[in-house]
């Protein structure tokens, strides 16, 4: 399946995506100094909410897709140099609505948990 929605974002910065099907994707994100917060080497959580949120766009695979709302939560650092994986699975789809449950993990521990509520445009919404 190819890649249809955030084209144009820096995967250095955002994340690759590395599995994609229908209802479903997986984003690595290869964690460097420029995302670092402070001299610990923490990873600011923006970082890690925009690889959430890209994976959950990438789930729904819509060039017009946006986010509407999110309830996140972070459940461990980071630290520079650590990979997160990220998994989205939609969830539920209703017209242009859809909820997509992600996930994030460093090795086996859970980093990030997140449910992000989407809405799918006829046209951009820059357009509207």
């Amino acid at each position: 399946m190819e890649l249809n929605t955030h084209l144009e974002l820096d995967n250095e910065l955002n994340g690759t995506v590395i599995e994609l099907e229908e209802g479903y994707s997986k984003v690595k994100l290869e964690t460097i100094s420029v995302m670092s917060a402070d001299k610990q080497l923490l990873i600011h959580g923006g970082f890690i909410f925009c690889a959430a949120d890209f994976c959950a766009m990438a789930c729904i695979n819509d060039p017009y897709v946006v986010l509407a709302k999110s309830e996140t939560k972070f459940t461990a650092p980071v630290k520079v140099g650590e990979i997160v994986i990220f998994e989205a699975k939609l969830i539920e789809q209703n017209g242009i609505k859809s909820i997509v449950n992600v996930e994030a993990k460093v090795l086996d521990k859970v980093v990030f948990k997140g449910v992000f509520y989407t809405a799918t445009l006829d046209k951009h919404v820059l357009s509207i």
